[in-house]
C-alpha cells in the first residue's frame, strides 16, 4: 500500500541520491528544490526511518537509506526500462549499434538477419566487425557480441541470450559414398577418409539417440579449421567431415551432401548473444538483440 501511494516520492528520492542533492535533482526534474525535499521528508515519515542526513553543506545517506536506495533504484530502473520499450515500439529505432561476431556466425547466421533488420529500419546504422579473436565488450565499446561455443560460457557479468542450438553431424557427398564402404555405425568411419576441422586431431565423439556413445578416428585426408573450406572439400567427394547441421542445410535439402549417420550426433554447438545489462542501453540496442533472438527462434 505504501508503494502504491508514494511511488512518486520514491522516484524523487532516487533522483536526489543519483544527483547527490536536492538542488541538482531539482534542476534535472525542473521542480522546486523545496518540493523534492518535502516529498522525501514525507516518505521518511511514512517509513518511520531517516533516509538522508542533511544539512546546509552535506547530503549523506543513512544506513537505512543505503539499503532502501538499492531496492528503490531497482524498481525505478525497471520502470525506466519499461518506458524505453514502449517508446521504442512507437518510434523508429535510430543510431549506431556496434556488433562483433565470429566468421562462421557472420556467414551462416547474420548474413540474412542483419540485412533484413537494416532494410526494416533505415535510420538504424549497424556496424558489424567479423573476427575470431577474443573481444572485450566493455573496453572495445561493442553493444552486442555473438559467439558460438561448445561448452557453457563463463559468468562474465554480461547478459547471455541463446540464439541457436545446432547439432554437429557427419557429412559426405554422394559421389564419395558411391565408391566407399557402407556406413551403419560410427566405428565404420575408421575405414573412411576424414576431413578434420580439429588441428590437434582429437577423435570424433558420437552419441546415438538412445544414449549409446562411440569414439572413432577416421583416416586423415584433409585438415582445415574453417567451415567453408571444409564444406567445399566434402562436396568434392574427398571424404567425411563434421559440421553444424545448419551450416549445410541447403546442401542437405538439394542432396549435394548426405548425413551419413542420421541417428547419431557428434556434439552440439550453441550460439549466444552477449551484451551489457539492459538497464541504460539505448532502445536500438535492445531492439536489435530482441530481433535476433526472435528471428532465430522462428
Amino acid at each position: 500500500m505504501l508503494l502504491r501511494q508514494h511511488l512518486n516520492d520514491v522516484f524523487l528520492f532516487v533522483v536526489a541520491v543519483e544527483h547527490q542533492g536536492f538542488s541538482a535533482a531539482a534542476k534535472q526534474l525542473n521542480l522546486p528544490k523545496s518540493t523534492i525535499s518535502k516529498r522525501v521528508a514525507i516518505l521518511e515519515e511514512k517509513l518511520g526511518l531517516t533516509l538522508i542526513h542533511r544539512s546546509s553543506r552535506s547530503f549523506v545517506l543513512s544506513e537505512a537509506g543505503k539499503l532502501f536506495y538499492q531496492h528503490a533504484k531497482n524498481a525505478v530502473d525497471e520502470f525506466r526500462y519499461a518506458e524505453e520499450n514502449l517508446l521504442m515500439q512507437q518510434q523508429e529505432p535510430t543510431g549506431v549499434v556496434r556488433l562483433s561476431a565470429s566468421v562462421p556466425v557472420a556467414q551462416y547466421i547474420l548474413s540474412d538477419c542483419l540485412p533484413e533488420l537494416a532494410e526494416r529500419y533505415p535510420k538504424l546504422l549497424l556496424q558489424l566487425e567479423v573476427t575470431d579473436r577474443y573481444v572485450d565488450v566493455i573496453s572495445e565499446n561493442f553493444d552486442i557480441v555473438i559467439r558460438s561455443h561448445f561448452r557453457p560460457l563463463a559468468d562474465s557479468g554480461l547478459i547471455q541470450r541463446v540464439l541457436t542450438h545446432d547439432k554437429i553431424i557427419a557429412f559426405a557427398a554422394p559421389t564419395y559414398l558411391e565408391n566407399a564402404q557402407p556406413i551403419h555405425h560410427p566405428k565404420d568411419l575408421a575405414q573412411h577418409q576424414g576431413l578434420w576441422s580439429d588441428l590437434h586431431m582429437n577423435p570424433w565423439h558420437f552419441q546415438h539417440m538412445n544414449g549409446e556413445r562411440q569414439i572413432v578416428r577416421p583416416n586423415l585426408r584433409f585438415m582445415a579449421n574453417e567451415s567453408e573450406v571444409l564444406k567445399g572439400t566434402v562436396k568434392r567427394g574427398l571424404g567425411i567431415t563434421l559440421l553444424p547441421e545448419s551450416f549445410c542445410s541447403h546442401e542437405l535439402a538439394n542432396g549435394t551432401l548426405v548425413n551419413v549417420l542420421p541417428e547419431w550426433t557428434a556434439g552440439e554447438v550453441t550460439t549466444s548473444l552477449l551484451m551489457l545489462t539492459r538497464r541504460g542501453l539505448l532502445p536500438s540496442v535492445n531492439m536489435t538483440a530482441d530481433f535476433l533472438v526472435e528471428k532465430l527462434k522462428r
